[in-house]
């Protein structure tokens, strides 16, 4: 498995739009052959500060999710929504040892 946490700054006034425009595009996300899962997260104590937290079956796949048309109409359509440039972090699964979400 190959995991990405892409964190995501949000100007305040553009919070609502976001979240629909980010779940629509994990809803179609979680349709790819390689995802293993797709979340959404938002911050508790910062309404501003989300999480995507997505899990594909391997890089391939990863790559293949930014040649889809809907990656690409979420990329554009959040691009003025952000306070701040996006930022990821890369994980390689440890445990289980045997993932099959």
């Amino acid at each position: 498995m190959f995991i990405v946490h892409v964190f995501v700054k949000v100007l305040p006034d553009r919070i609502d739009e976001f979240k629909a425009a980010t779940i629509e595009n994990a809803r179609n996300s979680i349709n790819e052959p390689g995802i293993a899962r797709f979340d959404v997260v938002q911050q508790q104590d910062a309404a501003d500060s989300f999480v995507l937290v997505e899990v594909y079956r391997d890089t391939d796949a990863a790559a293949a999710h930014k040649e889809t048309d809907h990656y690409k109409k979420w990329r554009d359509t959040v691009a003025d929504m952000m306070a701040q440039p996006r930022s990821s972090i890369k994980y390689t699964n440890m445990f289980p040892e045997d993932a099959r979400w």
